[in-house]
């Protein structure tokens, strides 16, 4: 427990308080999930390998630094791996690995009474008189441990002067001190103190891993679940076990000993998805009235339209990874066969435009005139930009028309129509243009309504209508001209659809090739030998993709 070390002995004593919170965490009734399941070891944790490893590394080769940073979001597991590398430093059987957990360190440690195990909350300790009193206690010897370890928690919390009184002694750790800081916001602490520690990442662990140990636990509890129950606890959760815990807890307590998804549903007060598919396959109809029959049922039911575009885009975002890499998507999770029959109804041009309608949708909502017509309005978007081929129920009349560039005055630009269909192969065909100069600059921040071999209409980004000069216009009508054998209608519009432009297109390739780069370097064996054995660091500004 946070401050243990300190605090403890003015009141009670550190032994009676161990023996008290010992007492405390064992009574059946009110040990709750998260604390009765906590990893004891590296073995048991969950979803962080890449830092399991680095440290089961240093501590078979015996090669320990003075100062550990752990980072990451909430419940992934900062606390607990330190507390597992206090009791690797000072298991009774030696520096280790895998801690014995049963000798008297390692029992003290858990149950949070080790005399030479001082735990700091930053966050309600951020004076530098809390800082210097603490590094005063640091110099002498531990009582009984091998190492005197300090774990301080949100360390970021810490005053510039608490850094400052810190700073002197990771400059020069006594030999018996080490440090394993916690933080949730690491861009908050001073480069100095930084450059001193051995820094760790911890990462969000993967909803599968969650919903996998979720079903362990319960397994071993003896309670029954429903799978897509856990499914949608281990979502909710975000990444965060301990938050995933919690919510078990809670839906155990809801659903009077047992978990099943509909009481999940309504505990968590989750959108029914069976409306959000409705939408989907209404869209795949061009079924209009039925989108609007849906968003009024929707309404009576009093459903927040922010959560329902929220879990909209989650539902696309699993229909694209159907789409691209149908392995990766659970067989147990919730509604995987109509995820699966959407993958087939829609291609993937149209799945990427609907994500980018219901990302930008949600956060119009507090511009609409009111919820409703806000998310309306979304779902109106993606009925619009489907692509000719279907048969449209109650297409949207044009709010205006544009002049074909021949007829369109040099500086003079209309307002972005609002019905149509979206050009997919707009980047491409650009490309093949020839274009050079400022004339290849417009095309390439233009976005396509619609291209064919009778007319190309264009619209192009406020911030960039300086290019729409007339001899930049006609370079590309000249351009399409020569590709097609014949007279094309070029027309622009200021404005824009979703944004994808062939220069957005292209920077984001640009930074998925960096992102890959990255990846490629971090997982090379020579690299990560590197790290292990000499602590060292990847520049990351200084990688760059192969050309």
């Amino acid at each position: 427990m946070p401050g243990v070390g300190l605090a403890a002995p003015h009141v009670i004593g550190r032994y009676l308080y161990g023996w008290l919170i010992d007492l405390i965490e064992n009574v059946p009734q009110t040990q709750v999930l998260a604390r009765k399941w906590r990893p004891k070891n590296f073995s048991q944790l969950t979803g962080q390998e890449h830092v399991v490893k680095a440290l089961t590394n240093a501590l078979q080769q015996n090669r320990l630094h003075h100062a550990y940073l752990l980072t990451g979001t909430r419940g992934v597991g900062k606390t607990t791996i330190a507390r597992i590398l206090a009791k690797s430093l000072n298991c009774e059987i030696g520096v280790t690995a895998s801690p014995c957990g049963v000798c008297s360190a390692c029992q003290e440690i858990d149950v949070g009474s080790y005399i030479d195990l001082i735990e700091l909350d930053a966050a309600s300790n951020t004076q530098v008189d809390h800082m210097r009193e603490l590094l005063e206690n640091a110099m002498y010897a531990p009582a009984s441990a091998r190492y005197k370890i300090y774990i301080i928690d949100e360390v970021h919390m810490l005053s510039k002067s608490a850094f400052n009184a810190m700073l002197k002694t990771l400059e020069e750790p006594p030999p018996h001190i080490k440090f394993v800081l916690a933080t949730t916001d690491p861009q908050k602490i001073p480069v100095t103190v930084l450059s001193r520690c051995l820094q760790f990442g911890l990462k969000q662990i993967p909803q599968r891993q969650i919903a996998d140990r979720l079903k362990q636990i319960l397994v071993q509890e003896r309670i029954e679940a429903d799978a897509q129950a856990l499914q949608l606890i281990a979502r909710a959760a975000q990444g965060s076990m301990r938050d995933a815990l919690s919510l078990l807890d809670q839906a155990i307590a809801f659903g009077e000993g047992s978990v099943a998804e509909t009481g999940v549903r309504d505990m968590l007060g989750i959108i029914d998805q069976g409306y959000l598919f409705d939408l989907l396959e209404a869209l795949a109809r061009r079924d209009g009235s039925r989108l609007m029959a849906i968003a009024d049922e929707m309404e009576a039911q009093s459903l927040s339209y922010e959560s329902a575009l929220q879990d909209l885009a989650a539902i696309l975002y699993r229909v694209a990874l159907a789409q691209t890499i149908p392995q990766a998507i659970d067989e147990e999770t919730p509604e995987h066969a109509r995820i699966t029959a959407l993958a087939g109804t829609f291609n993937a041009e149209d799945i990427q435009l609907f994500y980018q309608i219901a990302l930008h949708g949600r956060g119009d909502l507090s511009l609409a005139p009111d919820e409703y017509a806000g998310f309306t309005m979304t779902l109106m978007r993606m009925l619009a930009f489907l692509p000719n081929d279907l048969t449209v129920v109650a297409p949207p009349a044009p709010r205006s028309v544009t002049a074909p560039a021949d007829e369109m005055p040099a500086g003079a630009y209309r307002s972005v129509p609002q019905s149509g269909v979206v050009a997919h192969d707009w980047p491409q065909l650009s490309q093949q243009l020839r274009l050079t100069g400022m004339a290849k600059m417009l095309a390439q921040h233009s976005e396509a309504k619609a291209v064919s071999a009778e007319a190309v209409e264009l619209f192009v980004p406020e911030v960039h209508k300086h290019l729409l000069e007339r001899k930049y216009q006609d370079k590309i009508q000249a351009a399409l001209n020569a590709y097609f054998g014949k007279s094309v209608v070029l027309r622009f519009s200021v404005g824009a659809i979703t944004g994808i432009t062939p220069a957005a297109l292209q920077q984001r390739k640009e930074e998925q090739k960096q992102t890959d780069a990255i990846a490629a370097m971090e997982s090379d064996p020579v690299v990560q030998e590197l790290i292990e054995q000499f602590d060292a660091k990847l520049n990351l500004s200084t990688i760059k993709p192969i050309q």
